[in-house]
């Protein structure tokens, strides 16, 4: 099994789970930094919420920073996952 491959998902249905849970972890992050940029783009135009839309942007940015850390992170846990399978299946004679 290789990081990114488009099977991995369907290597089990363990896998198929787990890669349904990041997808969703990933899917929120990415509405959530969309919001905060929308919404501080709006405040942009009144003087007096600036200081709160440049925080919105703060963290939006952070937020898409955040999405390839998750990407990454499921494929380095589906790979070690299909790794444990590999050596139960070992262990059990299979």
């Amino acid at each position: 099994m290789h990081l990114f491959h488009p099977d991995n998902r369907n290597a089990s249905a363990q896998h198929a789970r787990l890669w349904a849970a990041y997808e969703i972890a990933y899917t929120a992050v990415d509405f959530s930094a969309a919001a905060m940029f929308v919404v501080g783009s709006v405040m942009f135009f009144w003087p007096s919420t600036t200081y709160f839309a440049t925080w919105l942007f703060v963290i939006g940015s952070l937020f898409f920073g955040l999405k390839p850390t998750i990407r990454l992170t499921r494929e380095i846990r589906m790979v070690s996952l299909g790794k444990e399978q590999t050596v139960a299946e070992r262990l059990n004679g299979g």
